[in-house]
């Protein structure tokens, strides 16, 4: 397992975007990427899971876009606030914490259908990039972060891996080991994989420039220092 050293931010407004399918490491590497690097950390994938658990605390019908559209833009918005420390991120819908509850079953069912709401994307993406601006460098998360949110970013990475692999470590997250449990689990992600690449509002792909790191064969500080070398080796200036 190689050293982990914390290396100075390369300046004070860098920008480092990782896009990647659920079950890639995202979370995990950025955040860790983040804490070495001295940097702000933003997980979107929580903003729009915030916004799905808001739906549903609502009554809402998360397929019902109208109702969505009209909880979404209107006065009575859920107020949606992310923790950007790496040490200490956290996730609250009108002052509420959520950051257990949009990890559930219900919120994990839906939030394809809300996060591909033109209305709920149009809110997360301008919180997003209010947060980027307002950092003195931050590593943000998601899956349309290098191609729409911040395309601008001096580091773009998108993380893949075998669907089979993203089920192992999504069933391993939750000490689940049984057989047609991680069967299970690999089919919702094959699932999200074809309603987040098809979808008409920023589908997933990889954006223009970005690196593509294949994580199936790598260790999670492969991955993170992988990434790191991306931002040691990027050229002044960027």
């Amino acid at each position: 397992m190689s050293a982990r050293v914390r290396l100075p931010v390369v300046t004070p407004a860098l920008v480092i975007a990782i896009d990647g399918p659920a079950g890639s490491g995202k979370s995990s590497v950025s955040q860790e990427v983040a804490s070495r690097l001295g940097l702000a950390y933003l997980d979107t994938g929580a903003m729009y899971r915030a916004a799905t658990w808001a739906v549903l605390d609502r009554g809402i019908d998360p397929d019902d876009t109208e109702a969505v559209v009209a909880l979404m833009a209107g006065d009575a918005a859920p107020a949606i606030e992310s923790g950007t420390d790496p040490a200490q991120p956290f996730i609250r819908v009108d002052g509420v914490d959520v950051a257990k509850a949009i990890r559930g079953e219900l919120v994990t069912s839906a939030v394809s259908a809300v996060s591909a709401v033109g209305a709920v994307r149009q809110s997360m993406v301008d919180l997003q990039r209010e947060h980027a601006h307002a950092s003195s460098g931050i590593v943000v998360e998601g899956r349309d972060i290098g191609s729409v949110v911040l395309p601008q970013a001096d580091i773009k990475v998108f993380l893949t891996a075998d669907p089979s692999v993203r089920a192992q470590r999504r069933a391993a997250e939750v000490n689940v080991d049984d057989p047609g449990s991680v069967s299970a689990t690999e089919d919702a992600l094959r699932a999200r994989d074809a309603k987040d690449t098809t979808r008409a509002i920023s589908p997933l792909a990889p954006a223009e420039g970005s690196i593509e790191i294949d994580t199936t064969n790598l260790t999670f500080d492969d991955v993170v220092d992988a990434v790191i070398a991306l931002v040691r080796d990027a050229p002044e200036g960027r």
